[in-house]
């Protein structure tokens, strides 16, 4: 499988089908669904974590790594579903998490009782004279980063909750155990491996104190040059042997060039990463629990410079709007009321055209919104609790709380997937684990499938992509940067040329392509208001998305 030629598909397992009435999705669930996804087009479909685990993260907190925790099903679930999507050309790929283990792990609980084999599976340290701990490092999750080590009097590393341990990858029995993990899946079948936080593997045989901000801090423990070394290795010892696999690694606070020399083809080390620096544009100074509009300048600026940076260097972008841990991007960056439809096939036009590999979040296919929850219990995520009380502290009223927390949970990903207008959007027969959004009824996949022209665009995007070299492996060049309205961008392949137009906003606008634009014969390829004529006046509606193709006479 060409993973240029591709589309994936994230499935967040808890939250996409469910099938025995618990109120949370599992693997049967998915399988019952893959002829829909086979409708859309998509050829890998990426499952958040489903092995056992006490899920103090989502699952992200492994304590076996060969099997299936039974709240998501079993193995013979699994093999089914690997079986069903084959039969689909569709292939299944599997998140992996192997920066950390659950502190419930077998290792961990034999570092634990004294095996010095395991305990040097993880990162031990004493505390330094003068100092309760063996660095200041802050954990990601709050807190110091060193927890205490049973009795021993020394420490181990857990750069996220406590439950998590980071794991020695200068052990080679660690980098061994990890490879046969990969293999043992590969195995089964599976087309495919997310590599969580991959870049943060590559610890300092001796850990320093920070000695400034958190940027600098990070740049302790964050892509390490080590990490290449290791993924080289790993490579070469599983998922390498088979060029069709699919990988791609969640790189945490990374580099254009770190991700360049992880993605170029032949450093032997992964296909593509994602990064998250374009979600973080309505930060203000950096502070993700405020309410403020997002920098579009900014946002493009970033993508810009990520597709320059990785395309003219051999590397290789993993493009997305949304996954589990962000709030939707069509209420975030769009019109969710007055222009939900334009707005959802604006956003997928503007990424499906760029170079890189497209990442389609579930329910994105059909323009799923945030669910404007407008009590604190209809929040799951501890993280949103812990930021709402915060807030509180600082002085907020529970309206300004929550109108901040409604604009940047990560709930707004994780309600149930809206299949139907029967309750609970026919995600479950019994009690959700989180409410499903009240707009199920009339946003949902029965009603999108009858009349709706989201899932269809979507189609003929994955479609063109399958088809089209340009898209896939063209140059990129960006055009309009620093309009405040307009996306705008030029690929090009061989004697092919495209063109892509996008308004972002909801007020029209007409646009001079006069000294941005060379005559030709152009071409209308896409356009999510219906087939226009090119023109060097260009006229926009609101959010507005076209693309113009010319093929370029070599006689």
């Amino acid at each position: 499988m060409d993973f240029r030629r591709s589309v994936i598909y994230q499935a967040y397992i808890k939250s996409f089908n469910d099938t025995d009435g618990n109120g949370i999705g599992d693997l049967k669930g998915i399988t019952e669904k893959i002829p829909y996804l086979h409708k859309l087009g998509v050829d890998i479909v990426w499952i958040n974590p489903f092995y056992p685990s006490p899920q103090n993260d989502n699952g992200y907190d492994i304590a076996d790594y060969n099997n299936i925790d039974p709240l998501f099903g079993t193995m013979d679930d699994f093999e089914e579903l690997v079986r069903v999507g084959e039969e689909h050309d569709i292939g299944i790929m599997m998140d992996l998490v192997i920066n950390h283990t659950s502190t419930e792990h077998e290792w961990f609980q034999k570092a634990l009782a004294g095996d010095k084999k395991y305990q040097d599976y993880y990162i031990l340290r004493d505390p330094v004279e003068g100092q309760d701990f063996p660095t200041n490092w802050v954990s990601k999750f709050g807190g110091s980063a060193w927890e205490p080590f049973g009795d021993t009097g020394k420490f181990y590393l857990s750069l996220f909750d406590p439950t998590q341990a980071d794991l020695n990858w200068r052990n080679p029995e660690v980098r061994k155990e990890a490879a046969e993990i990969v293999n043992f899946w590969m195995d089964k079948g599976i087309k495919g491996f997310r590599l969580d936080v991959i870049n943060l593997i590559g610890k300092d045989e001796k850990l320093v104190n920070s000695v400034g901000d958190i940027d600098q801090e990070k740049s302790l423990y964050t892509d390490k040059p080590i990490v290449h070394d290791y993924l080289r290795e790993l490579n070469h010892q599983s998922f390498g042997k088979d060029p069709d696999f699919i990988t791609v690694g969640e790189m945490s606070s990374t580099s254009i060039e770190s991700c360049i020399a992880y993605t170029q083809p032949e450093n032997d080390e992964l296909n593509m990463a994602f990064n998250f620096h374009h979600l973080k544009v309505d930060y203000p100074n950096k502070e993700k629990w405020t309410k403020a509009p997002f920098d579009f300048l900014e946002l493009k600026k970033i993508i810009n410079d990520w597709q320059l940076g990785l395309s003219e260097n051999g590397g290789w972008n993993a493009l997305f709007w949304n996954n589990h841990d962000q709030p939707r991007a069509l209420t975030r960056f769009g019109d969710d009321q007055k222009y939900r439809e334009k707005s959802a096939t604006n956003q997928g036009h503007v990424l499906h055209f760029l170079h890189g590999t497209p990442f389609i979040y579930q329910g994105e296919e059909i323009g799923m919104t945030d669910p404007y929850f407008t009590k604190m219990d209809q929040y799951q995520d501890i993280e949103s609790h812990n930021a709402y009380y915060n807030l509180k502290e600082k002085g907020k009223t529970h309206k300004e709380a929550l109108e901040i927390i409604q604009a940047k949970s990560r709930d707004n990903s994780r309600t149930p997937m809206q299949w139907n207008d029967e309750e609970h959007g026919g995600f479950t027969k019994g009690t959700p684990w989180i409410q499903v959004a009240d707009n199920y009824k009339e946003i949902n996949v029965e009603n999108e499938l009858k009349d709706g022209e989201i899932f269809k665009y979507y189609q003929k995007l994955i479609q063109l992509r399958k088809k089209m070299k340009i898209i896939q492996e063209g140059s990129y060049a960006p055009m309009f940067l620093k309009h405040e309205q307009v996306w705008a961008y030029r690929r090009r392949y061989e004697n092919q040329e495209l063109i892509t137009f996008s308004n972002f906003y909801g007020e029209p606008i007409t646009l001079d392509l006069s000294s941005k634009v060379e005559e030709g014969a152009w071409e209308y390829l896409l356009g999510n208001y219906g087939a226009k004529a090119f023109s060097k006046t260009l006229e926009l509606a609101p959010y507005e998305a076209v693309s113009f193709i010319q093929i370029a006479d070599e006689s």
